[in-house]
């Protein structure tokens, strides 16, 4: 009974260090605000049904990354710091691009209604959703989990429940923020949601040079130990 108790404790506590540690990096608030000004005004059930596919593809490219990702990097000779830097990248250019823009700008460019949901993956999983900081977080996850739940491997019950229930709350959160994302901009109106945009915009493209700094620092110590 103390074993499950215990069980169920570590569990509860796992879970919650995923959704801490992938919340702020995902950031669906300022995600949706990016989200809702690329996609403009498109017909409720489309939008509803974007919302889902996005929340979707998040979740298995996040479950994905925590599970396999560092098998899959070590396979083509990938580290992590390869994966910041060129993720990061993306990530300022989108967020300089945005900024640069500014709402009037992205909603010009986006795509029509009739082919928006093959765009769901790209670019509105990844990068706006679910970009390389999100995605190495979700690795390092995958890496510690075991240690944390004294596991021998991540595929153990309890680190796939933890991992599991963790990112679904994440992206459950991801679901709702976008789906009811135009509701907060009618509230907010034009000048709080173009200050909401450019603020969200500016943090992603800080976000982005930030992992760059990461990863070049995680590169520069693997070269000054040689």
């Amino acid at each position: 009974m103390i074993d499950i108790q215990r069980d169920i404790t570590e569990v509860i506590e796992s879970t919650i260090l995923v959704v801490g540690a992938l919340f702020p990096i995902v950031n669906p608030l300022g995600s949706a605000a990016i989200f809702i000004n690329m996609v403009g005004s498109v017909d409720e059930r489309l939008h509803s049904a974007l919302s889902k596919k996005i929340s979707i593809y998040s979740f298995f490219l996040l479950i994905c990354s925590l599970l396999w990702g560092v098998k899959i990097l070590a396979f083509f000779g990938i580290s992590i710091y390869a994966v910041q830097i060129g993720g990061g990248l993306v990530v300022a250019a989108t967020g300089w691009t945005l900024l640069a823009q500014g709402t009037s700008g992205v909603r010009s460019n986006t795509v029509s209604q009739e082919n928006i949901l093959d765009h769901a993956f790209y670019p509105y999983t990844l990068p706006i959703t679910v970009g390389p900081g999100s995605i190495s977080v979700a690795i390092t996850l995958g890496a510690h989990l075991p240690a944390e739940l004294h596991t021998a491997s991540v595929f153990s019950p309890k680190a796939l429940v933890a991992a599991i229930v963790g990112i679904a709350l994440v992206c459950f959160i991801v679901y709702v923020c976008y789906r009811y994302g135009t509701a907060a901009e009618r509230l907010l109106g034009t000048a709080g949601t173009s200050v909401v945009m450019r603020l969200s915009s500016f943090i992603l493209m800080c976000i982005g040079v930030q992992i760059i700094a990461s990863g070049i620092k995680s590169y520069l110590s693997t070269i000054h130990t040689f």
